[in-house]
């Protein structure tokens, strides 16, 4: 979703160790978040900040905490994104329109600066926002998207629907027992016993204690 400004072009300087450093800690603390577990992400996240803090810019390392956040949220924790928020001062534009974003509070002219893949769901609810959600390829975009339609309090059944799927998919342990926690509620809400149960089968499966 954000970058260090690595180029893929073969006639470019190569990229400084730092931005390879932190590009590949920060890759697979998202994706240790996504399975469950949360000491390797500590350890990634860790490095992948100490490599963007050596540059010495604070606009650098929001970024990289927005990107923990964004995981975070993916996984329907909506815990506010402090790391993020001692550096907003220092970040770009964009990096604080997708804080907003995140935080399902968009200001006005905010969803020109979103990335690209997130400015159909801005301000889309029902089958619009359903729709735009489809439409995101990356899975771990999607189900961020999907994470701001929940924060925002417009996401329909195709809405969980789609994010129980992705995540399942993706065998992402996190965001996948999140999202089948929303549908459970909401089958409880609707008295579907059968598929309360069907629900819980496959939560089971899943519960394990966190690291």
């Amino acid at each position: 979703m954000l970058v260090f400004g690595l180029s893929a072009c073969s006639s470019a300087p190569p990229p400084a160790d730092w931005q390879m450093g932190a590009k590949g800690s920060l890759e697979r603390a998202t994706e240790a978040w996504l399975r469950g577990d949360s000491k390797i992400e500590a350890v990634e996240f860790a490095r992948a900040r100490a490599e963007v803090a050596s540059t010495g810019r604070p606009d650098l390392v929001a970024r990289a905490e927005l990107v923990r956040c964004a995981a975070r949220v993916a996984s329907l924790d909506m815990a506010p994104c402090d790391g993020f928020e001692a550096l907003a001062a220092d970040a770009a534009p964009a990096e604080q329109a997708y804080s907003r974003y995140l935080a399902g509070a968009l200001a006005a002219g905010d969803a020109a600066l979103l990335p690209k893949v997130h400015q159909a769901l801005a301000g889309a609810d029902g089958t619009a926002s359903d729709a735009a959600l489809k439409g995101i390829e990356d899975p771990l975009s999607q189900l961020v998207a999907a994470g701001v339609l929940l924060r925002r309090g417009v996401a329909t059944p195709e809405t969980v629907k789609q994010a129980v799927e992705t995540a399942s998919a993706r065998g992402w342990r996190r965001p996948l027992l999140a999202w089948l926690l929303v549908a459970q509620e909401r089958a409880k809400a609707g008295g579907a016993t059968d598929e309360v149960a069907r629900l819980q089968r496959r939560i089971d499966l899943l519960a394990i204690p966190p690291r």
